[in-house]
């Protein structure tokens, strides 16, 4: 019967080879989950891929890119009250998505999960489960894994409820550290997340990406999520930081500037978050200061 407590929403641009593994991998699941696919604008003919090769797939063409947005109009297409992500480089492990339900059913305070990644073709751990499993938040008693403040979109099981309750992910920031706005605005409301490493998520990089692009989106997305939802003395703090640690070249630059540009809709929709969650970010900053796995470089 399979498991019709979670669906699949599954965003691509331009990856028809890694999309049809990711389908093909996600297909001999046991739990058989609806998948959908958002075709983010691909002209490789991802769309007649999916099609031909898995008609069994709900596939949803806007016609354009709409970058993590695409997962919004998946998650309002499914009745599942749990969704999850993959981008078209990932897929899940066997069980995963049902122990992910058993879990969300049994903590209903519980808005996402996030999985162990398990980089292929070698199978080893992605450097940043180990920074996800050193979490100094406070953990509440009885809840799974380790407490977060963000999660990773590609690699997380996510309350469909709370997802659509908190608006889903922001179209301004479109693509690169979206997940960090959402997230701010799920703990606001109560929500918790969480990263379980029982679940497993395998994730084989591809080589089609613009390290370019993702690199000044994440200088810009980071400086207005850090605007939008931190206090004063926190923001001027994590930008000047931000000026000293990124590398001195144009996409730097540009980054900067896009956020700059910015500035007008950032201060008008500037909701502070309340202490406690502030302090939770200043730990977790504390932590980062050494991280290998958030530096902005290509």
């Amino acid at each position: 019967m399979g498991e019709p407590r979670v669906a699949v929403v599954v965003i691509t641009h331009d990856r028809c080879t890694e999309l049809h593994r990711t389908l093909a991998s996600l297909a001999g699941l046991p739990e058989e989950p609806a998948v959908v696919v958002v075709d983010n604008g691909c002209t490789d003919g991802t769309a007649e891929m999916v099609r031909t090769r898995h008609p069994e797939v709900t596939l949803l063409s806007p016609g354009w890119n709409m970058g993590a947005t695409g997962r919004n109009l998946g998650v309002a297409t499914v009745d599942a009250p749990y969704v999850a992500f993959c981008d078209d480089d990932t897929w899940w492990d066997p069980g995963a998505l049902a122990r992910a339900a058993d879990l969300l059913e049994a903590h209903p305070q519980l808005a996402v999960l996030t999985a162990r990644i398990v980089v292929e073709p070698g199978g080893h751990d992605d450097p940043i489960c180990d920074e996800l499993r050193r979490s100094p938040l406070h953990h509440p008693a009885g809840l799974p894994g380790h407490p977060l403040l963000s999660f990773l979109a590609g690699a997380s099981v996510v309350r469909r409820s709370a997802f659509e309750a908190a608006g889903g992910f922001s179209a301004r920031l479109w693509l690169g550290g979206e997940e960090e706005l959402l997230a701010a605005d799920l703990a606001t409301a109560g929500w918790v997340m969480a990263y379980v490493p029982e679940l497993v998520c395998h994730h084989h990089p591809s080589r089609a990406r613009d390290p370019h692009l993702r690199r000044r989106h994440g200088i810009r997305n980071t400086l207005w999520f850090t605007w939008l939802r931190r206090p004063l003395p926190s923001a001027v703090r994590r930008t000047l930081y931000l000026a000293r640690t990124v590398p001195r070249d144009r996409l730097s630059v540009a980054g900067f500037a896009e956020a700059v540009r910015g500035l007008p809709w950032v201060l008008a929709e500037r909701r502070v978050v309340a202490p406690e969650l502030e302090q939770g970010y200043r730990l977790l900053e504390q932590m980062q200061r050494g991280s290998t796995t958030r530096r902005y470089v290509s």
